[in-house]
């Protein structure tokens, strides 16, 4: 091997630096870890084992435990049986743990039980970052991505996924039926083996139907009609794909540093009813009187922007174009124009559709306008196929009307949001992989999604001001 660069033969004797600490340098990321949870008070964030037992085994004081989690998503090490090892070989966690070497089992009960204190970590770093002045600019993107669970999607129902699969059940057990019928009428020594395979098989699908029966009254009992058998809290839900069994993951994102800012775990389908709840939790985070979010179509719901209004967040939500009547080329709401003053619409032919009636649909208070004069109007054919086109307002309506305003008047609102919100969502499903969630039931799963979010948040913040300057602000 001669013209290569030579390694030292196995058996020389080397003299290696005296301590560990020799082996980390100043600016290392685990110097960060250790300053961030010593300066904690775990105690008051709700960790448990914080004052040892009087009696028994001593424990491992919960910070070694936090450092150790922090440390693996930090470097996309998520596996409690994965972070064993590398307290065992990793030279930066044998000096962050003062050489401490935990079992799997231990690492993961901390994770398990310690959920609280996890996400009050996370929320106690977002502080850290407001103290920095590192949200200035007021102004957050809103968004939700899928992310799949440990639930295989066999062990989800539906009713309609009961009813189909035990239909399925009952349909195999006629056909082998049928089959042994068949069996028994040919000569016996022949038919024997035939038979009692197809019994056994007879007899596991009446197991599989009996269990079927049982799941069957828990989805009765179900308030969503829907049951996951490996992690109670996942549920099935629509993706761009065959959809997913899974959690909605919630965040808030501050558009200038692209640091979260909120996060939340829920297992709602939809993410029309997260906006406003979303945006408080922002701003409480940020400690900020004022606040704006932009967030995409699937968050207009009404009430949701109504909510941001009388809280003094404005919203940046563009409304859904969902209007059957310009699908089938006649004029949709938006050609109807609103006089508050006279309380009418004015429509496209110039007439006025005056105030009928009110009524309350889906527990909101709507009012209809029509104008009597449709049946000789010449463009009653581009406008309504019925007697006379009726168009609803809601009492808040003024609300909708004023954030349209605010939308035309910021065309560039939506790359703003798409440029700050859909990175996070890619880097936490890159450190993931084409895996799921390693922890079951919503309390586990906000757990190991903090941590994903502590982890990118120290990153982001150690790229803007430096490992020196993250340090040094810990310290004061």
């Amino acid at each position: 091997m001669k013209r290569f660069i030579q390694g030292e033969h196995r058996g020389q004797s080397t003299l290696l630096p005296e301590s560990l600490d020799d082996y980390v340098s100043d600016t290392n990321l685990v110097r960060v870890v250790d300053v961030f949870v010593d300066e904690l008070n775990l105690a008051k964030l709700g960790f448990d084992g914080v004052i040892p037992a009087e009696t028994g085994r001593p424990a491992y004081h919960p910070a070694i435990l936090l450092k150790i989690y922090i440390y693996g998503y930090l470097n996309r090490i998520q596996s409690s049986r994965r972070l064993e090892r590398e307290a065992q070989r990793n030279v930066e966690l044998m000096w962050l743990t003062g050489r401490l070497m935990p079992d799997f089992k231990t690492i993961a009960n901390f994770r398990k039980d310690n959920s609280k204190g996890i996400r009050g970590v996370c929320r106690q770093f977002v502080v850290l970052c407001q103290q920095l002045g590192l949200f200035e600019e007021n102004l957050i993107a809103i968004d939700g991505s899928k992310f799949k669970a440990v639930n295989n999607r066999d062990r989800n129902f539906t009713s309609a996924k009961l009813k189909r699969r035990m239909e399925e059940i009952e349909s195999s057990i006629n056909r082998y039926l049928t089959a042994l019928d068949a069996a028994d009428r040919k000569v016996p020594t022949a038919s024997e083996l035939d038979a009692t395979r197809l019994e056994e098989k007879i007899a596991k699908l009446k197991t599989q139907m009996k269990e079927l029966l049982v799941i069957e009254v828990q989805l009765n009992e179900s308030p969503d009609k829907q049951v996951s058998l490996t992690d109670p809290d996942a549920r099935s839900m629509k993706t761009r794909g065959n959809g997913i069994i899974g959690y909605n993951v919630q965040t808030a994102v501050d558009t200038q540093h692209h640091l979260i800012v909120a996060h939340e775990v829920t297992n709602a389908g939809s993410d029309r009813d997260q906006l406003s709840s979303m945006a408080k939790q922002a701003r409480e985070a940020m400690a900020s009187e004022t606040l704006s979010v932009v967030a995409d179509r699937g968050y207009f719901k009404g009430e949701e922007i109504l909510a941001c209004h009388n809280a003094g967040i404005t919203a940046y939500v563009p409304k859904p174009m969902t209007s059957s009547a310009k699908a089938e080329g006649r004029f949709n709401k938006d050609a109807f124009v609103y006089d508050p003053t006279k309380n009418v619409y004015v429509c496209p032919a110039g007439e006025a559709l005056i105030w009928r009636f009110s009524s309350v649909e889906k527990g909101m208070n709507m009012h209809c306008y029509w104008s009597s004069r449709c049946q000789s109007c010449a463009l009653k054919p581009q406008c309504t196929p019925s007697t006379e086109r009726r168009v609803r307002r809601w009492e808040h309506e003024a609300v909708l009307e004023e954030m349209q305003r605010r939308m035309n008047h910021a065309p560039d609102m939506m790359r703003v949001r798409k440029r700050t919100v859909e990175h996070p969502f890619g880097t936490f499903k890159q450190w993931m992989g084409s895996t799921h969630f390693l922890t079951r039931k919503l309390v586990g799963v906000s757990a190991e999604m903090s941590l994903n979010v502590l982890a990118y948040n120290m990153k982001r913040v150690m790229k803007i001001i430096g490992t020196e300057g993250l340090l040094k602000a810990m310290a004061t």
